[in-house]
């Protein structure tokens, strides 16, 4: 693959640090949730992860949806990314929540939802590789 755009970011002294993208248009203190034993003061990489995540399947879905010639320009992407416990270290799962608009019905929403699914690249790189669970609503 040929990258036709490159983000870049540094991350400093892990989850308890500050997330610096290049062009300084991110720039975030990080903190370890409560639930991981941390303050919670700031993002973590969770979140980050669930933002980008809603936010690059949201345009996957509108891809498809332009292709269809089916308006889901006013759905919305809520991204669950959960952490626990997997063997010796850490593992992910992520949820996805599609909201349609009230005019696609059921069926065509759940196609084009998994064709968004076969076309976000967040899809493509976690398949396989964790549990990703699509729920239509």
């Amino acid at each position: 693959m040929d990258a036709i755009y490159t983000a870049v970011a540094t991350a400093t002294h892990g989850r308890e640090g500050r997330a610096v993208s290049s062009d300084g248009k991110v720039d975030l203190a990080l903190a370890m949730p409560v639930e991981l034993g941390g303050n919670g003061a700031g993002t973590n990489p969770e979140q980050l992860f669930a933002a980008g995540y809603a936010a690059c399947f949201g345009s996957a879905l509108g891809l498809v949806g332009r292709g269809a010639k089916v308006d889901v320009s006013d759905a919305a992407v809520t991204a669950e990314v959960g952490i626990g416990k997997q063997g010796e270290g850490f593992g992910l799962k992520v949820t996805l929540r599609v909201e349609l608009p009230d005019t696609v019905d059921a069926e065509t929403g759940r196609k084009l939802v998994e064709q968004a699914h076969q076309v976000c690249p967040y899809s493509n790189a976690t398949r396989g590789n964790i549990e990703v669970d699509l729920v239509v609503e």
